[in-house]
Parts: structure tokens; sequence; C-alpha cells
């Protein structure tokens, strides 16, 4: 239920101070002194970050689908996109020769699963109302990536780097003292999203590539139950009107595009840069989530996206000093 417009505009006072600091780093990278190539690569990774922070507006307007529907729906229509990106790209060599390696089979049949999950459980925090949950998970999922690298690639932590986990660790019991609970959807969503990048990580498989087996290994079972339910009458397409038909066919540009244009931009930016930009998407949800959808925004939510922007703010800064430091000491 929407709340009155003084509750709205009180958490808009609130947040405001905060948000503002959130993008000054864009100016930044933006600046007009920036290469031709730089710049190019800097649009595709906006539209990227900002195609997924929006992403919540096309969920909710099918919200009336059921969440598992939905996910069908977007694994099928995933399948039939890429098919044709593919064919039009004429990459299907590559990825016939990247199959013939059991482990890289393996290992895309694992990030399947994951991924799967990730994207149940955020259609179904989209569509009950949990938009401030899922922006939280997302800020907190570049720190849980930093954790895996500690513990699965060996990779060192830096002190600034504990800092900065430290601080969201502080912010994520903060909220689960003042609730009551723990914010389990934010790190449901964290993990399983940092998990399908540490897979991906070990796999030589180009992005779009990866993305056409995992949906192609989902496929049948959402076909099957896409199937079933028209069987027995209780399937939404076409069976309510065109407008949500195209909606639910739209789910394959959205799955896809936001990934084409990111591999677009990743090719023309410093890793570094892209760290950034990683932060326009949750923030669009956190928008999204307080003055659209008009979710509750308590102190108690204050303070935990405080201590995790805080920590961001440091792991970004030393992200930069470190790339700002490795090519001087290569050369």
């Amino acid at each position: 239920m929407r709340r009155s417009g003084c509750a709205l505009t009180g958490d808009r006072d609130r947040i405001c101070a905060i948000v503002d600091q959130q993008y000054r780093w864009v100016a930044v990278c933006l600046g007009a002194s920036m290469p031709k190539e730089t710049r190019v690569g800097a649009a595709y990774a906006l539209g990227a970050f900002f195609l997924w922070g929006v992403g919540p507006l096309y969920f909710k307007a099918v919200a009336t689908v059921p969440v598992f529907e939905i996910l069908a729906h977007r694994v099928l229509w995933s399948v039939v996109f890429l098919v044709l990106l593919l064919t039009l790209s004429r990459r299907w060599p590559m990825l016939r020769a990247a199959l013939r390696q059991p482990r890289t089979v393996v290992m895309l049949m694992l990030s399947t699963l994951v991924i799967s999950v990730n994207w149940y459980f955020f259609i179904w925090a989209i569509t009950t109302d949990r938009v401030l949950e899922s922006s939280l998970g997302y800020y907190i999922n570049p720190l849980v990536n930093v954790l895996l690298g500690l513990v699965f690639l060996g990779e060192r932590l830096t002190r600034w780097q504990g800092i900065a986990v430290g601080l969201a660790a502080i912010g994520v019991l903060n909220l689960a003292v003042q609730n009551g609970t723990m914010p389990w959807v934010s790190l449901l969503l964290a993990v399983t999203f940092s998990c399908y990048g540490l897979i991906r990580k070990t796999i030589k498989v180009e992005s779009v590539d990866g993305l056409f087996v995992e949906t192609s290994m989902f496929l049948p079972a959402a076909l099957g139950y896409l199937v079933y339910l028209a069987v027995i009458g209780k399937g939404v397409f076409g069976s309510i009107d065109l407008h949500t038909d195209l909606l639910l066919v739209a789910a394959g540009l959205i799955t896809a595009m936001p990934l084409i244009w990111f591999t677009s931009g990743a090719r023309r930016l410093n890793y570094s840069t892209i760290g950034l930009f990683q932060y326009i998407a949750p923030t669009c949800q956190f928008l999204l989530a307080v003055l659209v959808f008009g979710e509750h925004f308590s102190w108690a939510h204050v303070v935990t996206f405080g201590c995790i922007w805080t920590a961001l703010v440091i792991y970004s800064a030393q992200s930069w000093a470190i790339s700002r430091r490795r090519p001087q000491a290569v050369a």
C-alpha cells in the first residue's frame, strides 16, 4: 500500500543528502577529455547498469503473473533472442569449441543452477514489494566478491578492504537487530550472484555464449512447465491480452540486452571503472523502492545503507588506487 505524500517527502529528505554523493564519480568518468572509445564504453556501461536498475519497473508490470511462469518465459524468450544473436554474429563454431571441454559443461550446469535461484528470488522480491531488500543485496554483492576471492581464489584482503567488509557486516547486523530477522533476501541475492560471478570467472566462455548455454539447459523444464500450464488452462500467455503477451516476450530482451551492453562496455573500459559503474543498478532500485513504489525507509535502513555506502566508498577508493598503481609497477 502506498504511503501518504508527507511520509514519502520525509523519506526524500532523509535520503537526498546520502544519495547525492553516489554519482559524483560519474561526472569524472564521463568527462569531456575522455577518448572517444572510452566515451562509447561508458555509454554502454551506463546503459547496461541503468537497464538492470530499472528492471523492477518491468517485473512490476507483470506482477500479476506467477513468479515461476515469469521465470519460464524469461528463459524461453532469452533462448530465442540469443539464437538469433549467435547466428547473426556467427559465434556457433566458438561455442561448440568451448563445449568440447567436459569441465566447462559441468561448470555451466552449476552456474545455471545458481543464476536460476538468483533470478527466481529477484523476481519474487520485486513482485512482493521487497525492492529495497533487492537493492541492498546488490550493494553488498561487491563486498561478498571480496570474501569469495579470499576463500576460493587465494586473493589477499587489504586492510581497507577488511574495514569495508566489516562495515558491511555491521550494517547487515544492525538491520537484523532492528527488525528482529536477518535480511535473508538481500543476503541470498548477494551470495548467489557472487557465486555465479565466481563460477563464470573460472570458465573460458564469452558472456553471451555462456548465457545461451545456461538458459538452454533450463529450457526443457521451462518449456515443459509452460506447456503444462497451457494444457490445464492456467497459463497467462494468450489468455489475458496482447499487452501482457508482449511483456512476457520482452523478457528475452530485458535479460540479454544489458549483458551485451555490459560486455561491450567492459571491452573499452578499465575493470576498476566498470566496478564503479555497477553501483548504478542498486541505486536505481533503491530510488524506485522509496520514491516510486513507496516502500518504508526507516531509520534502521538509514544506518544500514549508510554503513554499506561508506564501505563501498572505501572499497572503490582502494580498488581505484590499486588499479592506478598497477600500470606504474608494470612500467
